[in-house]
């Protein structure tokens, strides 16, 4: 049962830095969506979308750390994404900032949704899955929100 239990584990951290890797293109996104905006849009990006994604990575990465060092499974560490450069338009940028964000909040949907975290997890890794799905739950209404009023 054992060995079962400990490829469960790893799958289960496999799924996550999946998710993980997808909050790095989101961030890289975000990051390069800053760098075309005036400075006024610029900072309502920042506050808006890429703090909140930012923290969501950074949560998201030290409960998959601290997962593998509890049950002495190997870690990895996560590499900044590189930013887009097909994108001309911030918006394009945004627009696959959200892509990358959904894409990573469907993962974690679907490691909750399987029951991993329950059986072969913890207190502590479903607290921080739902902290990370918490932090991030708002942001596509925020983002359009942001690009509603952005170039007026």
């Amino acid at each position: 049962m054992a060995y079962i239990t400990t490829e469960a584990r790893q799958q289960l951290l496999d799924d996550l830095a999946a998710a993980i890797d997808r909050f790095g293109v989101a961030l890289a996104a975000l990051g390069e969506a800053y760098e075309q905006l005036d400075e006024q849009a610029a900072d309502r990006l920042e506050a808006e979308l890429f703090q909140p994604v930012q923290v969501a990575y950074g949560r998201s990465r030290r409960t998959y750390t601290e997962f593998a060092a509890r049950h002495d499974l190997p870690s990895r560490t996560f590499s900044p994404a590189a930013p887009p450069t097909l994108a001309h338009d911030v918006r394009d940028v945004v627009d696959g900032a959200l892509i990358a964000l959904g894409e990573a909040e469907q993962g974690l949907v679907e490691l909750q949704d399987s029951m991993m975290p329950v059986e072969v997890g913890d207190a502590e890794l479903r607290a921080g899955l739902a902290e990370v799905r918490a932090l991030v739950a708002d942001l596509p209404s925020r983002a359009r929100e942001l690009l509603r009023v952005i170039g007026r």
